[in-house]
This record gives C-alpha cells, sequence and structure tokens, in this order.
C-alpha cells in the first residue's frame, strides 16, 4: 500500500440521513474523494478508509 500523501488533509463528516459522509482532501494537489459509511463504524475508521481512498487515487494519478 502506498504511503499516506505529504501535506495538509483536511477531512469532513456530514450526516445524511442514516449514513455518513466523508470528504478528504489533499490541499496541496486540491484532490479530493469522498465515501458514504455507517456511523456506527467511528469517526475515526471512517477518517482512515477516507485518507486510504485519497492516497489510492493519487497513487493512480501518478502511475
Amino acid at each position: 500500500m502506498p504511503e499516506t500523501p505529504p501535506g495538509e488533509i483536511l477531512i469532513e463528516f456530514r450526516r445524511v440521513g442514516n449514513a455518513v459522509k466523508v470528504s478528504a482532501l489533499h490541499v496541496a494537489t486540491d484532490t479530493e474523494v469522498s465515501l458514504v459509511g455507517d456511523p456506527n463504524a467511528g469517526e475515526h475508521v471512517l477518517k482512515m478508509a477516507a485518507i486510504r481512498k485519497l492516497t489510492y487515487v493519487m497513487a493512480q494519478r501518478k502511475g
């Protein structure tokens, strides 16, 4: 698995009905991803999932 990209990453949580939308933005590259998860999973788990997705998307753009 690629390393987490260096630099500032902003995370936003937004409740949407029975789910939570999590957005992650890598400030330096203006790359943004989002996912929808179960609020019972917990903030840390959802945050890490968003960062993993962001890392994956950024690695795909390089390659």
